[in-house]
């Protein structure tokens, strides 16, 4: 009598079993790789800053759906679709390399003509800021007109926007979480200078942070502002209110040339 014919049997721990988490997969991917960039960390502000900037769209105009950036894999994912019967009514998303103090990058709200694929990027020119308490806690929103759109761009301030183009930017943040039971204020729409001075503040919290997390020191950052004296002069007023009359952003004052030093 012939032998029984042994066959091959797979062990418990299968090479599908042991495969590690997705999360760790993509990771251990982009380290191989040594090329991908993360939008928050990697994308420069741009040299317009800050009244031009560049920004990362998460949500376009018209979707239902809550898209927002993974700060660990610097991918865009979905957080949840809005419970309410509202859609965004325009192209969300945020500045990169700012700080909020939420521990967020700075959110942005940019009124064009079309919506934008998720995990974009476009110049933006900010016109106003929208204060926002959720749930108790601080949430500003820039409002901002896409820089390259000839139906938007020539708007400078959130004052030469219709009336009711505000009155709806305002209705959806109200509702957009009243079916979650949450909490949302929205108060008096601020100018396009209360929105530089916070684009200034996100940029100067989200380059300590680097330096904190280990990024070579000394770290430079040079921002050329492409504004007049008035706007120079309350880039000055709001750098001494943060800083104190010594921070080194003030030596290159007069030559419109903004150098930070910032050690560990």
């Amino acid at each position: 009598m012939a032998p029984p014919i042994e066959t091959p049997t797979k062990s418990s721990g299968s090479h599908h079993a042991s495969h590690p988490p997705l999360n760790e997969r993509i990771l251990s991917s982009m380290s191989r790789r040594s090329v991908a960039a993360h939008p928050w960390h990697d994308l420069e502000i741009g040299p317009g800053a800050p009244m031009v900037f560049n920004c990362v769209i998460e949500i376009p105009k018209g979707s239902k759906v809550k898209y927002e950036l993974d700060k660990k894999t610097g991918l865009i994912k979905v957080d949840r679709v809005l419970y309410s019967s509202v859609v965004y009514p325009h192209n969300y998303g945020f500045i990169p390399r700012t700080l909020c103090e939420d521990n967020d990058p700075m959110d942005v709200l940019i009124i064009m003509q079309e919506p934008v694929i998720p995990g974009c990027f476009l110049r933006a020119k900010a016109i106003g800021l929208m204060p926002m308490i959720d749930q108790g806690e601080k949430d500003d929103k820039i409002i901002a007109v896409c820089a390259d759109d000839p139906e938007y761009r020539h708007y400078n301030d959130i004052k030469e926007l219709p009336p009711h183009r505000l009155a709806e930017i305002r209705r959806f943040f109200e509702d957009y979480k009243k079916n979650e039971n949450k909490e949302v204020a929205v108060n008096d729409f601020l100018p396009a200078s209360t929105a530089y001075e916070e684009s200034l503040r996100g940029l100067h919290r989200g380059e300590l942070e680097a330096v904190v997390l280990g990024s070579p020191c000394p770290v430079y950052i040079q921002i050329y502002i492409n504004m007049n004296m008035n706007m120079l002069l309350l880039y000055k007023k709001f750098i001494v209110s943060l800083c104190g009359q010594k921070h080194p952003a003030l030596t290159g004052f007069a030559t419109k040339k903004m150098c930070f030093s910032f050690y560990r």
